[in-house]
């Protein structure tokens, strides 16, 4: 028997097994031939599978949607992923906003309140940039791969195993069929082989995939570890957020409500203190806290008593007339008050340079 003879009696064998399992297929969903039934501990653990695939996928797509919202970015990033081809780098949303806010505070100046403030923002926003990158990789190799590697690796394979039974079976059923159809001995002690063989067959692939299928549960307990992962994830990124926000109020809050160096005009009326959102107020104790009662009471101190104290300088200040003094971020100057002064500025000095300043201007030194 040449290659080509062989080939084309396997090709004959294939036809006629596919065709044998399309007939019984058929008569049995017209309820004309019977069906082998899998045992309810089998069909339990195939309806365990169907379901963890189901919601494994839903929740990967949804999570992907959380950590990139952009579809656009979502499908250039998988068809670089597929040409294993690393994605170009480009400016998150939060990076952006904060280049833009820079880019504007060195327009209007960086020694104007407003353009001050616009910098730092900016600078606080493109560090949130970089921590929801953080957030983005650490989920993506934590969370997302793990459930991916199960819909593409593990469920495969079940998929392919489970295929193999529902073919096993229809033989096995074809086989039985054909033995009650037998009316000839010899046709019977065939088709009775034929059905010893066939069971042996289905029972050998059921065990198989029994074993593939009680494999979940340890799926489950893996993706239970990543999910602790993913929620650790967000938990750093949210605090680190939390974290530069604070920061940034503490800032802001510091700055007039009228921009002095804009406008070249004076004035006396302190911004308020940006208030905490109402949110925070049942925030764990041990958090910062955002009030100025220090300062505050530090300055009421200095402004009862006749003395002076060191103060650090917060933010650059331009002095609107003669009577005021200009200040420089983070240098430290001497400050006191003198009789009859305005509540909201205190006397600065710097070497033989002395002027008016502002307090919220002035973060005081021990």
């Amino acid at each position: 028997m040449n290659i080509m003879d062989f080939n084309v009696k396997k090709l004959a064998a294939d036809a006629g097994t596919f065709l044998s399992r399309a007939v019984q297929f058929t008569e049995e969903k017209l309820g004309q031939a019977e069906k082998t039934e899998l045992d309810a501990h089998l069909e339990n653990l195939l309806g365990k599978a169907e379901c963890t695939k189901l919601w494994t996928e839903k929740i990967m797509k949804q999570t992907e949607v959380l950590l990139q919202p952009n579809p656009n970015a979502r499908i250039e990033e998988f068809v670089y992923e597929k040409l294993d081809r690393k994605a170009p780098s480009r400016m998150n949303n939060p990076e952006l906003l904060g280049q833009y806010m820079i880019d504007a505070g060195n327009e209007f100046g960086p020694g104007t309140a407003y353009g001050n403030a616009l910098i730092k923002c900016g600078e606080t926003q493109k560090r949130i940039g970089t921590a929801d990158r953080e957030l983005i990789q650490t989920s993506a190799i934590n969370f997302l791969t793990p459930l991916r590697n199960f819909i593409e690796g593990d469920y495969k394979t079940i998929t392919k195993e489970r295929k193999l039974l529902q073919n096993k079976r229809l033989d096995l059923d074809a086989a039985k069929t054909r033995l009650k159809k037998a009316k000839v001995a010899e046709a019977r002690a065939a088709s009775e082989q034929e059905v010893r063989i066939t069971q042996s067959e289905f029972d050998r692939q059921a065990e198989i995939t029994r074993l593939l299928l009680e494999g979940i549960s340890s799926t489950h307990a893996h993706h239970l570890r990543c999910l602790n992962d993913f929620v650790e994830a967000q938990m750093t990124y949210y605090a680190q957020c939390y974290q530069y926000m604070l920061d940034l109020q503490k800032q802001l809050g510091s700055f007039p409500s009228t921009f002095l160096s804009n406008n070249n005009q004076s004035s006396s009326t302190p911004v308020q203190s940006v208030s905490a959102p109402s949110v925070l107020a049942s925030a764990p104790a041990s958090l910062p806290s955002v009030s100025n009662s220090i300062v505050t009471s530090g300055i009421s101190e200095l402004k009862s008593s006749s003395g002076s104290r060191k103060a650090r300088v917060l933010y650059d200040y331009d002095a609107a007339n003669s009577s005021e003094l200009s200040l420089l971020a983070d240098e430290v100057i001497t400050v006191y008050s003198i009789p009859g002064m305005d509540s909201d500025w205190l006397m600065g000095e710097r070497g033989n340079q002395k002027g008016k300043v502002p307090i919220t201007y002035l973060e005081l030194l021990n």
